[in-house]
């Protein structure tokens, strides 16, 4: 039996977050076999999250990490397989769709759902990937707490940064936060909320430049947009949480159409390729959140089930 034959499935999902999850979990309804694959963890970018906020049916105490275990929890329900894999490369040119991974299986599927949503940008400064994981962080339900009484940074003014600088402010001798405007481009509830805290510093019209250390973040410059002065900060052992956008995983995807990187769907979230669909953060849309991805890829789900009758 070759390797093909071992990797044959109904329909292919690439990405493990609520996008991914949800069509998975519609296509295993319906009677088909899916499989996710996921380079890193379920969940995605949400995962990753201090809270999960504005979802409905969840509560006040819902992390990133337990919303995770619930997405997971319900992929076992539906005995959907997952497996932790890098893709490569995709043939979308024939009725069977052929993945390649970076451990060299291959998987067919008769149907292909893209939801590897977004990579966080960088801010591309000085010392940003030097101190990556020594300062430089990503996560902060995880790594929050390890700036417990030092000085905090978060840079970015929307939605995303506020609600972690807002989370991070509990263990931060002192939370600044960075922003390029002149004002935060954030909801009324968040800044209500930041408000309210007595530790918190705003660099506005501003940027971050340069991000000094070895072992450990030192100091920082900021720069400001308007002026150009610049200022040294100086915080030893200070972290830092970067909130600049995202840029779409489409880099593989020469064949679709696509839009500012964004793939380019229909109201049933097809793309220009029969039996590929997209869902989540990596389409081209206006609002990016955790209910328009689980409706992305519920919608892509269906629709995907519904191709598979005719192949």
């Amino acid at each position: 039996m070759t390797n093909e034959t071992k990797n044959f499935y109904d329909a292919i999902i690439i990405g493990g977050g609520p996008a991914g999850v949800s069509a998975a979990v519609y296509i295993a309804s319906r009677g088909y076999k899916p499989v996710i694959l996921e380079k890193d963890e379920i969940g995605g970018t949400v995962g990753k999250v201090s809270s999960v906020t504005h979802y409905l049916s969840v509560d006040n105490c819902e992390t990133g990490d337990s919303f995770k275990n619930k997405l997971e929890s319900q992929l076992k329900v539906y005995n959907i397989e997952v497996l932790k894999e890098d893709v490569t490369e995709i043939d979308l040119d024939n009725l069977l769709k052929k993945v390649s991974t970076k451990s060299g299986n291959i998987y067919l599927g008769k149907t292909i759902i893209l939801a590897n949503g977004t990579t966080p940008r960088k801010l591309g400064v000085l010392g940003e990937n030097e101190l990556k994981g020594r300062g430089v962080c990503s996560n902060p339900w995880k790594e929050g707490k390890e700036y417990a009484g030092k000085d905090i940074f978060v840079v970015g003014g929307a939605d995303g940064a506020i609600k972690e600088a807002i989370y991070l402010a509990q263990f931060a001798k002192e939370l600044s936060i960075i922003h390029f405007e002149d004002s935060l481009g954030t909801i009324a509830e968040f800044k209500n909320k930041l408000e309210k805290l007595e530790n918190v510093k705003l660099y506005l019209h501003s940027r971050l430049t340069k991000i000094k250390g070895k072992d450990k973040i030192e100091s920082l410059e900021i720069t400001d947009e308007k002026t150009k002065e610049v200022k040294e900060i100086k915080c030893g052992g200070a972290g830092v949480f970067v909130y600049a956008g995202a840029t779409p995983n489409t880099e593989k995807y020469n064949k679709l159409e696509l839009e500012n990187g964004f793939i380019k769907v229909n109201s049933q979230m097809k793309t220009n390729i029969d039996g590929v669909f997209a869902a989540g953060d990596i389409c081209c849309k206006d609002i990016r959140q955790v209910a328009t991805a689980v409706s992305d890829g519920t919608i892509a789900g269906i629709n995907a089930a519904n191709y598979l009758k005719t192949v």
